[in-house]
């Protein structure tokens, strides 16, 4: 295993510091950058730490989407990806070749078809789910109790920026 990468530059007030209250204010230019980067990391990390490796990522958010909405039209799955339908097409090929996702015919249209989560793509989902899980608490355990208090405290900002996103 390697060392951890730095999250950030080495310049600045923050510089060594891990925890206590951040300035008041907007971000400025340098912390949205080191927030980027951290973000971005740990999502990378978390993927490489997981099953459905042999899956792009967005194959993995399409099984994910598939799972949550239920069986859907392509279109729709396209839609809730920001994708064109020809794209979806792309991506679900592979998934239903590998039997994680399945082709069930449209009961309201014969010329149509839905997609639909196979066993496989729900148990591939939970492994990864699991996994990264897994990954994510180990890592947190080697945090302080103050720092995982601050963790914890930042939920819900986090949560409140993925949520301002979808608006």
């Amino acid at each position: 295993m390697t060392a951890p990468e730095p999250v950030g530059p080495a310049v600045g007030p923050a510089v060594g510091r891990t925890v206590g209250a951040p300035e008041p204010g907007p971000l400025d230019a340098a912390a949205v950058a080191r927030l980027r980067l951290v973000i971005a990391r740990l999502h990378r990390r978390l993927a490489q730490s997981s099953a459905g490796q042999e899956f792009t990522f967005a194959q993995q958010s399409a099984i994910a989407r598939i799972e949550q909405h239920g069986p859907l039209r392509l279109g729709e799955l396209a839609a809730l990806e920001g994708v064109s339908a020809p794209t979806m097409t792309r991506t679900v090929g592979p998934l239903v070749t590998a039997g994680v996702v399945e082709r069930l015919p449209d009961p309201t249209d014969g010329r149509s078809y839905l997609v639909a989560i196979a066993p496989a793509g729900a148990e591939l989902l939970a492994g990864i789910r699991r996994q990264r899980s897994e990954h994510l608490a180990r890592r947190a355990e080697a945090l302080t109790p103050e720092e995982q208090g601050l963790l914890l405290a930042a939920l819900p900002v986090l949560e409140h920026l993925l949520a301002a996103e979808d608006t």
